[in-house]
């Protein structure tokens, strides 16, 4: 059997010194998290972090930092997540949008109230946290060659 990790992107967005998060239902109920999915096949990483923030926000989201690459697991028996987390700004709010399945609501918090919160996983406040301390990466170091042929 091949291994291979579930990649994610995610969305590391402040306005006021609060982070939009999203509250959503899972089979261990309802936890906080950032706007966030899958990379879907044949979709660069800047693409799939707008579409995610989109469908899970009903916000416009542009990318003007990378924050960093994290990867968890929560036990041996679980599955890999490697998350390529993004910085950036929100525009154009749509609040007819219906929001991406399992999206009960979006909130603005602060870091202090992301941290009472049930969280997905632990790579949520840590991202908050890498976000607080200054770390940042210029979008150049993603680099995509989807049909690249030489």
């Amino acid at each position: 059997m091949v291994w291979k990790p579930h990649v994610t992107v995610a969305a590391i967005i402040e306005q006021n010194q609060r982070f939009l998060v999203v509250e959503e239902e899972t089979t261990n109920g309802l936890v906080f998290n950032q706007p966030a999915g899958h990379l879907e096949e044949g979709e660069d990483f800047i693409t799939a972090v707008k579409r995610e923030v989109l469908e899970e926000t009903a916000w416009h989201f542009t990318p003007t930092g990378f924050l960093g690459v994290y990867l968890w697991r929560k036990n041996p028996q679980s599955t890999n997540y490697l998350r390529l987390c993004f910085t950036g700004e929100v525009f154009e709010h749509n609040p007819e949008q219906i929001l991406d399945t399992g999206i009960v609501q979006t909130h603005w918090l602060t870091r202090d109230e992301i941290a009472k919160q049930p969280l997905r996983s632990p790579l949520v406040i840590n991202c908050v946290d890498d976000y607080l301390s200054g770390k940042r990466y210029p979008l150049s170091v993603l680099q995509s060659f989807l049909d690249y042929t030489l």
